[in-house]
């Protein structure tokens, strides 16, 4: 991805939080310069890598497979004792993240409002591939259960609870507008702890065209 690209959708994410009263941490705001100056206090940050991330799982289309998010607290093991996660996303209409599941994290996903998200669902067999067999899970501590690739639709306030080894894929729901999605899950290691079904990759390479408008977690490399 161009690093123009990357600096626009975050510009854009910032008026979808801001109009939607959605409050990012002041780090989330910091330029270059800001984090240079404050890098001696910020190890926790860098070492569980909070703060602006952004993927087209080697798709190279954003729009279409892609996903925009800012991880707002996390637990690091070598660094402290904190066992959560959270993450707030933002999910264009159609835009996929492609199917996958954890082997360590267990997570809810909740829709924080906009749209409709749209979750399909496979359990996974003992190759780690797609299991025939139905799907049961909790939608705010509701048991429900789904043929396997079925799809679960949540509306603004809804949430799932996703299992370790659940193969998920989510998008929002064409003609609803985008969705302000939340995680909130064990803690969270995405260099580690993602199988994807068929997507490359989870980190996407940068064409430097322009300088960063905000530092992506991957970026902390540039200042350390």
């Amino acid at each position: 991805m161009k690093r123009s690209e990357i600096n626009n959708y975050i510009k854009e994410a910032e008026i979808i939080f801001r109009e939607n009263n959605f409050y990012l941490p002041p780090w989330a705001f910091w330029n270059v310069e800001d984090w240079e100056k404050n890098k001696e206090t910020c190890t926790n940050i860098f070492s569980s890598f909070l703060g602006w991330d952004l993927t087209d799982f080697g798709s190279g289309n954003f729009l279409k497979t892609g996903l925009l998010l800012v991880t707002l607290r996390n637990g690091n093991k070598d660094f402290d004792v904190k066992p959560y996660a959270e993450k707030i996303m933002i999910v264009k209409e159609n835009q996929e993240t492609p199917f996958h599941f954890h082997w360590e994290k267990t997570e809810d996903i909740i829709n924080r409002g906009g749209g409709n998200l749209v979750i399909e669902l496979y359990n996974s067999d003992s190759n780690e591939a797609f299991s025939k067999s139905n799907v049961t899970f909790l939608c705010d501590g509701i048991k429900k259960n789904i043929s396997a690739g079925g799809r679960v639709v949540l509306t603004p306030g809804e949430s799932i609870t996703l299992r370790t080894g659940m193969y998920h894929r989510f998008y929002a729901e064409e003609g609803g507008g985008p969705v302000i999605a939340g995680e909130v899950s064990m803690t969270n290691d995405d260099a580690h702890d993602n199988r994807f079904y068929t997507a490359p990759g989870r980190f996407p390479e940068i064409v430097e065209d322009e300088e960063p408008y905000r530092l992506l977690v991957g970026d902390y490399k540039r200042i350390l």
